[in-house]
């Protein structure tokens, strides 16, 4: 499950990925706009800007902006840094990985599946960038409306 945290980190990156380039955005507009509890975003913030997914400024000229361009930024990465794994079980983990002390990791059935799991989310969120998610956003919108003209 995407965490509240993970979801608002994205939603904010997409936001930030809008802008022109080299535009700054006030944490409080990214806030309003994507309904985020400021305090909570500029914890969000402070962790995507350490590792260096965002670039911010001080003072009245000051905001965020992307570090690098969107296309460059992978949403696995994000999700990893703000969420934690992607596996669904910590035996299944490539970054985390602890096995359970209840069961034989080479026959469980359990794991074997996890592992499965855990490379189809990975296969979806490390081959997409920033710029895909806000280029699809109105996509499946823009798809539903045809499917039904």
């Amino acid at each position: 499950m995407l965490t509240k945290k993970g979801k608002y980190g994205l939603k904010a990156l997409v936001h930030l990925s809008q802008l022109p380039a080299g535009q700054l955005a006030f944490v409080g507009d990214i806030a309003t706009a994507n309904k985020i509890p400021k305090k909570f975003l500029d914890a969000i913030l402070g962790e995507l800007r350490n590792a260096g997914f965002v670039q911010s400024r001080k003072g009245k000229d000051g905001g965020y902006r992307l570090a690098k361009p969107a296309s460059e930024i992978k949403i696995g990465h994000v999700v990893r840094v703000l969420d934690g794994p992607l596996a669904p079980i910590p035996c299944a983990s490539r970054t985390q990985y602890q096995p359970c002390d209840d069961c034989d990791e080479a026959t469980c059935q359990i794991r074997h599946m996890m592992l499965e799991v855990r490379q189809a989310i990975a296969g979806v969120l490390d081959n997409r960038s920033l710029a895909q998610v806000r280029d699809a956003a109105n996509d499946d919108i823009l798809a539903e409306a045809m499917h039904h003209a």
